[in-house]
């Protein structure tokens, strides 16, 4: 028997959300998965509303909510970003018969998207089984048992052990076809950009990444598997792509700078963007080059903090030298200030506004654009154990005060004026 199942991105519930080149890679990875078995894919993504502007990012559509109790305290108006509830009630009844639903979950904050989901799956399906993962239910998976309103939680990369979550329903899946690269079954064919991962993990393990989390180990994609992902994609007619590796530089000389020379000889007329932060120090003159050749357009920096003691704690990937270096490489080759924006965090454990101030400054005289990043503390990293043992927070914090934006206001010991005002300057300088 066919089985007819239903893959579902959930809304996003925040402050503010933009989106920049995000689509639900892992729920995708599940559906190109279960394409080699009997099967009938059906897709949702609940933040598909989107108005596109540069290079196909752009603004969500987005509907005031409740911020519930826990988030009382924040001045901030809370938004659920995605389509309307009642259009997603009008795609799940237009692919009714379903048998098995996947749910996938991102921040673990957006855990509200996930309920509100899963609450409208019920009254609609039933008693139609709800398997849940992704990052909230990795991390989260005690919280999301009893909150998430799924039957299964499943934490973890992807692997044969889907095999036994949906066998626990009672569903046997019966082999009948080579996968299907998640590109061809047309899930999300609507989208003007696709994201592409080269790999997954990180060598490095940063006092406040989920990374080794969500990917114990670091595992690299063929070169010439993601040129031929790239190029099917460009014959699509899709022309923006964004690298969303966590340490996509790594080894350049085995991976990135191989894919680069052969994505520009075969993909002409494709833009290439990289929203999560490179490693400066893995910048070199060569691939400064290929970048260029490549039309790179959108290049981010990962710096996070200017003090070098800081920097050593925190992971040691990068230093104010590694960042100058990468970036008069980058310049040499013809990258403006506007292709070029470096992520300066604020709110780590310890951290003085001052440091955040005297990186602000230290970048501005390196011409580039600045990204700040709002810390927010992950559970099971280095810096979520530090804050627990200074009494900052609680190990059972619940995931919706660890959204940056409330974690700056009640824990991070900032003024909230002086954070408007450091804002302000950075918005001008970029401007």
């Amino acid at each position: 028997m066919k089985l007819n199942i239903l893959l579902i991105n959930p809304w996003i519930y925040d402050f503010a959300a933009f989106n920049l080149w995000s689509r639900p890679l892992g729920l995708l990875k599940v559906a190109e998965y279960l394409s080699s078995f009997d099967t009938e894919l059906f897709f949702i993504d609940c933040t598909g509303s989107v108005g596109t502007k540069k290079y196909g990012t752009g603004k969500y559509r987005s509907e005031v909510v409740e911020k519930g109790a826990f988030l009382m305290e924040i001045p901030r108006t809370y938004k659920r970003y995605g389509i309307s509830v009642e259009e997603f009630a009008e795609r799940i009844k237009g692919v009714m018969p379903v048998d098995l639903v996947f749910m996938t979950s991102g921040m673990s904050y957006w855990y509200p998207g996930v309920q509100k989901a899963t609450e409208i799956v019920r009254d609609l399906l039933g008693d139609v089984p709800v398997i849940l993962g992704g990052i909230y239910a990795t991390l989260y998976p005690e919280h999301a048992s009893r909150s998430s309103g799924a039957d299964l939680i499943y934490h973890g990369p992807l692997n044969e052990s889907i095999n036994f979550a949906v066998n626990t329903f009672g569903f046997r899946l019966k082999r009948k076809r080579e996968r299907i690269p998640y590109y061809k079954l047309n899930l999300c064919q609507s989208y003007p950009f696709v994201p592409v991962l080269t790999s997954t993990g990180c060598p490095f393990r940063c006092s406040y990444c989920a990374s080794k989390l969500l990917a114990e180990t670091y595992k690299r994609r063929p070169p010439d598997e993601v040129v031929k992902e790239v190029r099917e994609f460009r014959e699509k007619g899709v022309r923006d792509f964004a690298f969303y590796d966590d340490a996509l530089l790594v080894d350049s000389e085995h991976h990135i700078k191989p894919i680069l020379r052969a994505i520009g000889l075969h993909c002409p007329g494709t833009r290439f963007h990289t929203p999560n932060g490179l490693h400066a120090r893995f910048v070199d003159q060569e691939l400064s080059k290929l970048m260029k050749n490549s039309n790179f357009r959108s290049i981010r920096l990962g710096l996070e903090t200017v003090d070098g003691n800081r920097q050593k704690a925190t992971g040691d990937k990068v230093s104010n030298q590694d960042m100058e270096r990468a970036l008069a490489y980058l310049k040499k080759e013809g990258f403006s200030k506007k292709e070029i924006g470096v992520y300066l965090m604020y709110g780590l454990p310890g951290q003085h506004l001052e440091d955040v101030k005297d990186g602000i400054n230290f970048l501005k005289t390196l011409g580039v654009n600045i990204y700040l990043t709002e810390f927010s503390p992950i559970r099971g990293t280095q810096s979520w154990s530090e804050l627990v043992q200074k009494g900052v927070i609680h190990d059972r914090l619940d995931p919706l005060l660890t959204n940056n934006t409330v974690f700056s206001y009640l824990y991070s010991g900032y003024d909230p004026g002086n954070i408007k005002t450091m804002k302000l300057e950075v918005k001008k300088y970029n401007t």
